[in-house]
């Protein structure tokens, strides 16, 4: 890779995702930059570019064969730890990601997420009713009502955690870990600490389950993974179950999150919605493009010399940024109003669930979630409305997530 001294540092924190992707857009569709505790990666600006990376089969998202400095032993003590480390459709790649894939998919086809409706709704319904409690008891001048921790996060959380049978004791647990690995801050003492927390919760879990299996999908892995002959190891076991329990509330904590942010700081689109000139799947994937669950996943590795049609030249064991935040505005897209957010938008198309063989297994379950839940809210809270102006609200300190730390609100106007 090229000299270190001409990569552009990405800020850790993810204070101002889509101002720093403006700015290495300048530099070109791909410039090298320096991810939190120096590594080196590919920064890919272009929507068509990254799109046609993310299926390109000479790029692997297995560090252990197609990474040298991972496999050099380089940055396990950083927040790579977390990410990497791992062997599950994340970090997988060929036959091992087929055969991965292959035992999780038959839980996220659509007559089982059609399933999950009524599961949704009632979640749905318990903390909308619980938020009217509370905004009623402080009334409107009383302290407001973080969205986030009231009904972001819980949602999405409790819904995957009844679908792969986490006990409620466990759940907070659960939440503190999926935090930090977003966490792109972490020292090697806290990665560490992390990566042993995390195998002991899903350790504690698959015992559970094997001790006393149910309709889960933990115990329906459990049972692939203690069947004779079966092809799957306890640690694959373990790191797909941390995947999908991770992956399968991330997304949509921050989906809900930036949607009620967007609508409620763009009222002429939430009047669109309101009057049926637009509806709510036009706002969710409006969303998913302009504000990203995730803007920037690591890591990718070219298995190969890759030239890209700029002439540019990825080099075999290079590293590549999926970077959907910036794809996701890219102005060769989606022309010059490519940072703006319009629910009317012609199209639609976006990579905020990737694309190729690793497109997100939970993209059905997390657009029925977000179907269901903002037109909830704002049906039982038609005063919403933030409670402090656009510009003190702070993101969560990630360079991975890209969403809200927290969403004070007042429900009740």
């Amino acid at each position: 890779m090229e000299a270190q001294q001409q990569a552009v540092r990405i800020d850790p924190l993810g204070r101002d995702i889509h101002g720093e992707a403006a700015h290495i857009r300048g530099l070109g569709s791909a410039a090298l930059v320096e991810l939190p505790a120096g590594v080196h990666a590919w920064y890919i600006s272009e929507f068509e570019v990254l799109k046609e990376l993310l299926r390109d089969p000479r790029v692997s998202k297995d560090p252990r064969q197609h990474w040298p400095p991972w496999q050099r032993g380089e940055f396990r003590d950083t927040w790579l730890l977390t990410w990497l480390d791992r062997e599950n459709m994340l970090c997988s790649y060929g036959e091992d990601h087929k055969r991965l894939r292959k035992l999780v998919a038959p839980a996220f086809t659509a007559r089982r997420t059609a399933a999950m409706l009524p599961r949704v709704e009632r979640i749905t319904t318990e903390l909308l009713d619980a938020m009217e409690v509370r905004a009623r008891q402080e009334g409107p001048g009383g302290e407001p009502l973080d969205l986030r921790s009231a009904y972001a996060h819980p949602l999405p959380m409790n819904v995957i955690c009844e679908l792969f049978g986490v006990p409620e004791e466990q759940r907070p647990e659960m939440k503190r870990l999926m935090d930090l690995i977003m966490d792109t801050t972490l020292t090697a003492e806290q990665a560490g600490q992390t990566a042993v927390d995390m195998q002991a919760a899903c350790t504690a879990l698959s015992e559970a389950k094997r001790a006393e299996p149910g309709e889960d999908l933990t115990s329906v892995l459990v049972s692939a993974r203690d069947d004779e002959g079966s092809a799957l190891s306890e640690k694959e076991l373990l790191d797909t179950l941390l995947l999908m329990i991770g992956a399968g509330h991330e997304t949509t904590v921050n989906l809900i999150g930036n949607a009620v942010h967007a609508l409620l700081t763009h009222p002429e689109q939430l009047r669109l919605v309101r009057e049926a000139e637009a509806s709510w799947d036009d706002v969710i994937e409006e969303t998913l493009r302009w504000a990203p669950s995730i803007a920037n996943l690591p890591l990718r590795f070219a298995v190969e010399e890759i030239e890209l049609p700029d002439g540019t030249t990825i080099r075999q064991g290079d590293a590549i940024v999926s970077t959907i935040a910036s794809a996701n505005r890219d102005p060769v897209k989606y022309g010059g109003t490519a940072a703006e957010f319009d629910v009317l938008r012609p199209g639609g198309e976006h990579l905020a669930f990737g694309h190729g063989v690793h497109f997100c297994l939970g993209a059905p379950l997390a657009r029925l979630e977000a179907r269901t839940a903002l037109p909830a809210l704002f049906d039982r809270f038609p005063d919403l409305a933030l409670a402090v102006p656009p510009e003190e609200l702070a993101q969560v300190p990630s360079a991975i997530a890209h969403g809200f730390a927290s969403l004070p609100v007042r429900p009740l106007g």
